[in-house]
């Protein structure tokens, strides 16, 4: 068993940390969970603890750390190490003996486990795409062959076409979006929306931030910035294409004119066993897809004059700096602000293009300027939401 694959699973409670554990007990004999951390559910937390014998956990929220210190894993064992506070989350990726730390954690706290995680030469398996978005310029110089394996369906699917080729010849990269639960609808139409239809996603199951960034469509943008960073294509080169079956996962075009699609069941546990495996693939973690019941797989634009957010995001990508920082720090702050009522569905929108009209864009020079920048820009969303 000492062959086991250790594994660091930081955002365990959530979408993705859930459905990895998932993945872990079907493969006991292949994996080994070294280390979980959550943010606040201290409950869930230690349920997973004891269930995986996971001596590791730490909570990002220090007063749940608190609560949580002092249980055990199970009777007879020993008292588990609970770590409290953002720090103690980064010090489980390199200090637990994880060989693939998977970055599940949600939004820009996932940076500086990203960075940490890199900078220790291990695997990571990543599931927090802000972490590219906001620090891409500084992270990807920094990776080694082999050492990031992307788990977000869109990228984990380009990721997948992209083996065996050579990267001069690929001419484009399309990703694909299910267009969330407005595709089709008005900007006049989408001002009236409220939280619990935005939370309802038509193929998807997901925390809410991103649930809300995909009905947006700020997810899309995000993923276009990420898919820039980790696959060095110019964002004059990346296309996305509104494809409401989500079957087809993401595509990449070759200078030939041909065309590798990823196909596959909307399921996360595919993407995320596939971090687990690769180069190698394990026996399948759901029941695939019947290509004779399929049907039709449909292809459109996005529409970039409804949904502005996945307009902004190429055109912050293209600017780069800290401008992409800002972006998703005033965008975090929208999406929090939407789920409490605070402000419509379209002042997410307003308030990010809002706070980047007041940013002048930096050259990007440390993790330290980075995570200033994001304080400042969720400062300022603040007050753009309470004069809103």
């Amino acid at each position: 068993m000492s062959d086991r694959l250790k594994v660091a699973i930081l955002g365990s409670t959530g979408s993705i940390g859930t459905q990895a554990l998932s993945i872990a007990a079907a493969h006991p004999d292949r994996i080994e969970v070294v280390a979980l951390s959550a943010h606040s559910n201290a409950d869930l937390l230690l349920e997973q603890a004891r269930r995986f014998g996971v001596a590791d956990i730490a909570l990002a929220d220090a007063d749940a750390a608190a609560h949580a210190s002092g249980h055990s894993v199970s009777a007879g064992d020993p008292f588990v190490i609970v770590g409290g506070g953002p720090d103690a989350v980064v010090r489980l990726a390199t200090e637990t003996g994880a060989q693939v730390v998977l970055n599940a954690l949600v939004g820009a706290a996932g940076l500086r486990v990203t960075w940490e995680t890199v900078q220790a030469g291990l695997t990571l398996a990543l599931a927090n795409k802000e972490s590219l978005v906001v620090g891409g310029e500084l992270i990807m110089p920094l990776v080694e062959d082999g050492k990031l394996i992307p788990v977000d369906s869109e990228h984990s699917a380009i990721f997948q076409c992209l083996l065996g080729e050579d990267a001069r010849d690929v001419e484009l990269l399309w990703l694909t979006a299910s267009g969330g639960p407005f595709r089709g609808r008005t900007r006049e139409e989408l001002s009236g929306i409220t939280a619990e239809q935005a939370l309802a996603h038509p193929t998807w199951t997901m925390g809410p931030k991103i649930t809300i960034d995909s009905a947006t469509l700020m997810n899309k943008g995000l993923e276009v910035i990420e898919a820039h960073h980790l696959f060095g294509i110019d964002y004059d080169r990346i296309r996305v294409v509104v494809h409401p079956q989500s079957c087809v996962h993401s595509m990449v075009e070759y200078s030939d004119g041909s065309v590798k699609a990823h196909l596959g069941v909307t399921d996360m546990r595919i993407p995320i066993q596939y971090a687990f495996s690769h180069p190698r693939r394990w026996e399948a973690p759901v029941t695939p897809i019947d290509f004779t019941t399929l049907g039709s797989l449909d292809f459109e634009p996005a529409d970039l004059s409804v949904f502005g957010c996945l307009r902004t995001a190429f055109q912050v990508g293209k600017t780069g700096g800290t401008a992409p920082a800002v972006m998703n720090a005033a965008n975090e702050t929208g999406v929090a602000a939407f789920l409490e009522g605070k402000c419509g569905f379209l002042g997410i929108e307003e308030v990010v293009q809002r706070v980047l009209s007041e940013h002048d864009v930096q050259i990007v020079e440390s993790l330290e300027q980075l995570e200033s920048v994001d304080s400042w820009s969720r400062s300022r969303a603040k007050a753009v939401l309470d004069a809103l």
